[in-house]
């Protein structure tokens, strides 16, 4: 068997190309907390919602996918307790958990768990693999993000639906496009 065969198998995600020890697992949880931190300050307003567009569900479903689930999980839950705590990390430099969008947070912590299971199945390896994981991620995300934007808002679930999921289709739709050239490219270049 090839040594870039063996990199490339089922089992393991792109962190794990890495030499494993205690220190490179905290340097890469804590590196994907502040990337998410980071990519949250991207946050464009929607018209007629509390919920921004932001860069946040992007790079928490990558970390999740290139960190794996344990990883992934602990970074976004670090992401969280940091916002919760008032670091003002969350979409556009906010904090707190009472916020309409935190839903959307615990949301991707589970995202980021799911998708970075998928991805030790090998679901970041080929364009539509990684599509799939990518929008189930996305689903798992809104699955808590918009009944908590509901609960948090007192509006109702079709209400929630159209402020917090309809208006990011067509930007997850693209975050999914990202990614399905990004991971599978990742796993080319390590092959070599």
């Amino acid at each position: 068997m090839s040594t870039a065969a063996a990199v490339a198998r089922p089992g393991k995600v792109l962190a794990d190309l890495l030499p494993a020890s205690r220190t490179k697992d905290i340097a890469l949880v804590l590196g994907g907390a502040v990337l998410t931190g980071i990519a949250a300050q991207i946050a464009i307003p929607v018209p007629g919602s509390p919920v921004p567009v932001t860069g946040q569900t992007f790079a928490a479903l990558f970390v999740g996918t290139a960190l794996g689930a344990r990883r992934g999980f602990l970074s976004l839950a670090l992401y969280a307790l940091a916002g919760m705590a008032g670091m003002p990390w969350f979409a556009g430099g906010g904090s707190g958990w009472a916020t309409a969008s935190f839903g959307y947070v615990i949301g991707l912590m589970l995202a980021a768990t799911a998708v970075g299971a998928l991805a030790r199945r090998g679901d970041d390896r080929s364009v539509w693999r990684t599509a799939r994981a990518f929008l189930i991620g996305e689903a798992i995300v809104y699955a808590i993000g918009v009944p908590y934007l509901a609960m948090n808002t007192g509006m109702g679930l079709g209400a929630a639906i159209a402020a917090g999921l309809t208006p990011f289709l067509i930007g997850d739709a693209l975050k999914a496009v990202l990614a399905m050239g990004a991971l599978p490219a990742a796993w080319k270049l390590a092959d070599k």
